[in-house]
């Protein structure tokens, strides 16, 4: 009797772990059942948050402007240089240069950005000594360019390069700077005296921007041999009264009016421009060329 009680309670035991075996596995199961749910509902969520955003970037994309333009700048106002040898007529060189009308042009023009033209006059008077006058015109053009800015803005600013070199040559004496009105958009006067071994020379270095345009003339005379020295006042007024013309022929080249008065708008002081043209400009006249060295030939 107690071997079968025995043996039903082991049967029993046997049931119930059974039973208790398949609890466990319906049990583990059901959150794997979840899970699978969960991760389900989760990728339908995230498909369609994807789906939406793609539709706002697609919608969004839709309303943006297209790329920019490439950047612009204001052409240039002037595309020629007149010939710098025939800028200034006979009669004002007969005044400034008398034993020199014809000139001598730069070796290194380009007519579409630069140009030059000397003239060299010695008046000898024997025993009495002789009056030297040397002449200079540069004009230098800028082009207007997206790296470089605008070509009147270029300019503004190579001409207060000029302005600058003019006052610091070496061995100048009673430097003095005078703005010069109605010429081009901007002008200035340089003057001082440089002393040679040929003997005192007056030197003007007139600048004036119009456009894009610079124009520098240089002109000095002195008194050799014993000759009186000019008198700077007058030589001021020549040079001021030449660079007028200048401009003006500068103008009329470009179909524009001959008058010298025309000035143009300054550019604006915003801009950035590079300090180079489409051609590095040359040197102020005054530094690159050696009035002594032109009267000791001639002497």
């Amino acid at each position: 009797m107690q071997r079968a009680a025995q043996q039903d309670d082991r049967a029993q035991r046997r049931t119930r772990g059974k039973r208790l075996s398949r609890v466990l596995v319906c049990a583990a199961a059901v959150p794997a059942v979840l899970i699978t749910a969960a991760c389900s509902s989760d990728s339908g969520d995230s498909k369609g948050k994807g789906t939406d955003s793609s539709t706002q970037q697609s919608a969004g994309g839709g309303t943006k402007p297209s790329a920019s333009a490439s950047p612009t700048v204001q052409a240039a106002a002037y595309k020629k240089l007149p010939d710098a040898c025939a800028v200034l007529s006979k009669k004002t060189l007969a005044n400034l240069t008398p034993k020199d009308t014809s000139g001598k042009k730069g070796s290194s023009d380009d007519p579409s950005s630069r140009a030059s033209c000397s003239w060299s006059s010695l008046d000898n008077h024997g025993v009495k000594g002789s009056q030297f006058r040397w002449l200079n015109v540069s004009l230098l053009r800028f082009d207007s360019d997206t790296t470089r800015g605008a070509g009147d803005t270029q300019a503004h600013t190579y001409f207060g390069q000029q302005v600058k070199d003019a006052e610091s040559v070496t061995g100048a004496k009673n430097t003095k700077q005078i703005p010069l009105s109605g010429t081009g958009a901007e002008a200035t006067v340089v003057r001082y005296d440089l002393k040679k071994k040929e003997g005192l020379f007056k030197q003007q270095t007139v600048v004036a921007r119009v456009e894009n345009v610079v124009v520098t003339l240089d002109y000095n005379g002195a008194g050799l041999a014993g000759e009186k020295t000019p008198d700077a006042e007058q030589l001021t007024k020549a040079a001021e009264s030449a660079i007028k013309e200048v401009v003006g022929a500068v103008s009329s080249a470009n179909g524009g009016s001959s008058s010298a008065g025309s000035a143009s708008t300054a550019p604006s002081k915003s801009a950035s421009p590079s300090k180079s043209a489409s051609g590095s400009p040359s040197k102020s006249a005054s530094s690159s060329a050696s009035p002594s060295k032109s009267a000791t030939k001639k002497g």
